[in-house]
């Protein structure tokens, strides 16, 4: 069995985004060992002055550090985060910076750097209140996760999203939950 991280940046306790990635990572639990990390309080604090000063003396919080190296090992990933500000909720960033570890989910050759993580397919589940889609340049998550995925060595990203969802009746918000479900399980056949 392999293993998935499943990252929920979902804020809400009504969270529209949780409701489509509740399902998707119930069918891929089938075929996965899951690993949650709920980041809702999480507390990560934003990579400062001084974790720099630490991370270049070699300091680097343990929890983190191996945090860090079960991202790298996973199979799969998981992000399910709603639309907020353009992108994503900040607690989000901050995750990723604390896990952006050199010589745990990078590294470099003195030339360029190179991912270290083995995950094959990131799978980006995502809510938007108003009507943008995925590669509207208003639309800054993709971009992001693919960069990072970029820097991490991470596989293809897939991104199911439902759209126009502050501004739809809510028969119509149904109805674009069960197509994103839908949509979400179709991938989760060959993810």
């Amino acid at each position: 069995m392999g293993r998935l991280i499943f990252i929920d940046a979902t804020m809400r306790e009504e969270s529209r985004t949780r409701r489509i990635a509740g399902p998707l990572v119930s069918e891929l639990a089938k075929r996965y060992e899951i690993e949650t990390i709920s980041l809702d309080g999480a507390g990560f604090p934003a990579v400062d002055s001084r974790i720099l000063h630490d991370r270049d003396c070699g300091i680097v919080p343990e929890e983190y550090a191996e945090m860090a190296r079960r991202i790298a090992a996973a199979d799969r990933i998981v992000i399910a985060a709603p639309f907020w500000d353009m992108s994503f909720p900040s607690a989000l960033k901050v995750f990723f910076e604390n896990m952006s570890l050199f010589h745990i989910t990078f590294d470099s050759d003195d030339t360029h750097c190179y991912g270290l993580c083995r995950c094959e397919k990131v799978l980006y589940i995502t809510t938007r209140g108003m009507n943008i889609h995925t590669g509207d340049p208003l639309e800054q998550a993709t971009p992001y996760i693919r960069a990072l995925g970029s820097l991490w060595g991470l596989g293809s990203l897939y991104v199911i999203s439902a759209e126009n969802m502050d501004y739809s009746a809510p028969d119509i918000i149904e109805k674009k939950i069960e197509d994103a479900i839908g949509r979400g399980l179709e991938i989760c056949r060959t993810f």
